[in-house]
């Protein structure tokens, strides 16, 4: 069994409507596609995405950065098992080894991925719950299940394919044909608040923005506690809700997936 290195990357949370605006390059992995210049991450306003934060592993900095449907990554895969069974993955959540899950450096979490074996062409679709491997030259660690689907069990590990398939452990209707669209819808966050009083208030504020955009509150868990995420609706593409965040009215906000 090839064993690798995936933590937990336990941070405090501290929820506020807005962030000061913080914004870091997209730096992938090595055989990751490459990015401008001009591409850049925009730190999550709460710590609902608190794992966006760029990190440090063995003395590099990793920087967490939002990808778009279909685009594509490839590198080596390994996988991590039993040694790592139960205990706790960079979000949070008990590693299950005999879930379709994965680690990764770089990709949001709950980033739905597939993974294709190049050396026999067979595929696994998983949800990045956790970061690594943080080994040179390997792009993500799939958990015992996932990694026994493609192959790995066998060779241990494996040039792969990945693909983006959705975001928030969900596949997007046309992630097939890469169009970049989400599942059912796409909004902008602009906030999170423990207290839903708070939420609504921040959300009341902004009720209509140019007579096209309108807040709402939805209501989401985290860590056993519900979380009020405050976002703004009514783009009809990705590209629109990236140009109205582009507009600086929002620091810190980003794209989400809504049903």
């Amino acid at each position: 069994m090839v064993k690798n290195i995936s933590i937990g990357l336990i941070l405090a949370l501290v929820f506020t409507g807005c962030a000061q605006k913080y914004t870091v390059p997209y730096r992938g992995d090595s055989q990751s596609a490459s990015k401008s210049s001009s591409d850049l991450a925009a730190k999550p306003s709460s710590s609902f995405q608190y794992n966006m934060k760029p990190y440090s592993v063995f003395g590099k900095t990793y920087y967490p950065s939002f990808v778009s449907i279909g685009e594509e990554f490839s590198g080596i895969a390994s996988w991590y098992g039993p040694d790592f069974h139960g205990k706790k993955t960079a979000n949070g959540e008990a590693y299950d080894m005999n879930a379709d899950t994965a680690a990764h450096k770089t990709l949001p979490m709950n980033t739905i991925v597939r993974v294709t074996n190049l050396n026999n062409s067979k595929s696994v679709v998983v949800r990045i719950n956790d970061r690594g491997p943080f080994v040179d030259g390997r792009i993500i660690d799939l958990s015992f299940a996932a990694g026994k689907s493609v192959g790995l069990d066998k060779t241990g590990t494996a040039p792969v394919k990945l693909v983006v398939l959705g975001f928030d452990g969900k596949v997007a209707k046309d992630s097939a044909k890469g169009e970049g669209k989400f599942v059912s819808g796409v909004a902008v966050q602009i906030g999170a608040f423990r207290n839903k009083s708070g939420a609504e208030t921040f959300a009341a504020k902004y009720a209509s923005v140019n007579g096209l955009y309108k807040a709402v509150v939805k209501t989401y868990e985290l860590q056993g506690s519900p979380i009020y995420r405050v976002m703004m609706t009514g783009f009809r593409s990705e590209a629109e809700a990236r140009d109205f965040i582009k507009d600086g009215s929002f620091s810190g906000s980003f794209v989400v997936s809504v049903d």
